[in-house]
């Protein structure tokens, strides 16, 4: 099977005005937002939202079940956040072809990005005041945080052929996953030890509430460092009929590319499916350890969960880079789509552990194989994907229909865990369609030929 590892590398060109210190400017936007992601979306906001949001309890085949009211519907507290999410994440669909077209348009991506970016930012400090009494609007904050984050992230991939030639694409990416990587992990050990030196859970309560306000302070802070040396407008595009929509004309053209490849098109279809049951263990896992793992009491009496599931988020982190690393060295010797077959039926043996996994020592051996392969996953499916690509100059608006393909394949998979948890009342149940997206992706994968072929 082809290794999809023989892309040429072009020679950097002999002289060229990019600036090392901008360059670096840019990478530390990593350091300033990858806090949202670690602290909102993996690790202390699940713990504080299953601990904190719950109305009524209700007895569902045998289980206790904790239920919330909203918009007048009786609804599994955590279906509530899987379905928000999914919500929120296809209104980032519509936005992302809209907003390319923008930043394409305008010349002035750096105050759209400092615009999202204040608007991400503000909403996680605003999470401080998370009230159940008020479930839909703390909600919605909830949702304006995760839309700022990602918007953010539009303009400010858009900077990278600017502040880096082609050649150097790669370094620059991943030395900015790296920053974000450790500034983040500095936050979350520093929210760790605030929660830890609390001793009652409404001062628990309290500590993760201050955690939100840390959060958006330094996403908020730590951007200024990037917009000190982006460049600010640049040569504004001659206007033209439609040019905002053109984030969309081209969606719709690489799609009619795509559909002429059939290596490309299996491998995206493959893609799209295993990518639902990915990124929902991602953004629910936390609060699958919270419900479903039987965690000791604390020395107080109160639930000792919080501190072990950030250590868990922790272990996930510390071991998802060198996972990365390791099956990018599989992938040099296997190939890609073998690597990411082997990928996947690990996934599918992690998925399928979870239905016995009860105690913290289960709970945070699945963790670190969640972060064995979850990094892994991640880097992998988007190299074949650019591997994959036909010669074109237009990546841009290949990795645009990859990253809206990405957001829908979320939207499935957060729907379907919400609703299967909603009905059922066990979140062990939602898993059923986590292993179903894993194996249909996993034989779609196995479909795609060694070689690119054309069709008519």
């Amino acid at each position: 099977m082809e290794n999809a590892d023989s892309n040429e590398v072009k020679p950097l060109p002999e002289t060229h005005n990019y600036n090392k210190k901008t360059q670096n400017a840019w990478a530390f936007y990593d350091w300033a937002n990858s806090v949202y992601p670690l602290v909102i979306t993996t690790a202390i906001f699940p713990i504080f939202y299953d601990s904190h949001v719950v109305e009524f309890t209700k007895d569902v085949q045998g289980e206790v079940v904790n239920y919330v009211n909203f918009f007048g519907f009786e609804m599994v507290n955590t279906a509530v956040v899987a379905i928000v999410s999914a919500i929120y994440f296809l209104l980032i669909c519509l936005f992302i072809p809209l907003l390319s077209g923008i930043a394409d348009y305008s010349g002035s991506k750096k105050n759209y990005l400092r615009f999202f970016c204040y608007f991400g930012s503000v909403s996680c400090a605003a999470l401080y005041f998370f009230n159940i009494e008020y479930l839909e609007i703390s909600m919605c904050i909830f949702a304006l945080a995760g839309i700022g984050f990602w918007s953010s992230l539009v303009f400010y991939n858009a900077y990278l052929p600017e502040v880096a030639p082609e050649q150097e694409h790669d370094r620059l990416s991943a030395k900015g996953f790296s920053m974000g990587y450790v500034g983040s992990v500095i936050l979350l050990i520093l929210c760790l030890v605030i929660v830890m030196t609390r001793e009652t859970g409404p001062e628990k309560i309290e500590a993760m509430k201050i955690c939100f306000v840390l959060t958006g302070i330094w996403w908020f802070a730590f951007s200024h460092v990037t917009y000190r040396r982006l460049p600010g407008r640049t040569e504004k595009k001659k206007k033209q009929k439609g040019i905002i929509w053109k984030g969309f004309q081209e969606l719709k053209s690489v799609f009619s590319q795509i559909k002429k490849t059939k290596r490309l098109k299996r491998y995206l279809s493959a893609f799209f499916v295993y990518s639902m049951a990915v990124q929902t263990i991602m953004l629910m896992a936390v609060y699958f350890g919270q419900k479903e793992i039987d965690w000791p009491k604390s020395a107080d009496g109160s639930d000792g969960s919080k501190t072990g599931l950030i250590i868990a988020v922790l272990l996930i982190q510390l071991i998802a880079v060198p996972g990365a690393i390791g099956l990018s060295r599989i992938s040099d010797r296997i190939g890609n789509i073998k690597a990411l077959t082997l990928i996947l039926i690990m996934w599918i043996m992690i998925c399928l552990s979870a239905f016995i996994v009860s105690t913290p020592l289960h709970f945070y051996i699945i963790a670190g194989l969640v972060g064995l392969v979850m990094g892994g996953i991640q880097s992998l499916s988007r190299s074949t994907y650019s591997k994959f690509l036909p010669k074109t100059k237009d990546t841009s608006s290949f990795f645009s229909f990859f990253d809206v393909a990405e957001k829908l394949g979320i939207v499935i998979g957060m729907a379907s865990y919400g609703l299967i948890e909603q009905w059922t009342g066990s979140m062990k149940n939602s898993i059923v369609a986590l292993v179903v997206f894993f194996i249909i992706g996993l034989i779609l994968l196995l479909r795609v030929p060694r070689q690119e072929v054309t069709l008519n």
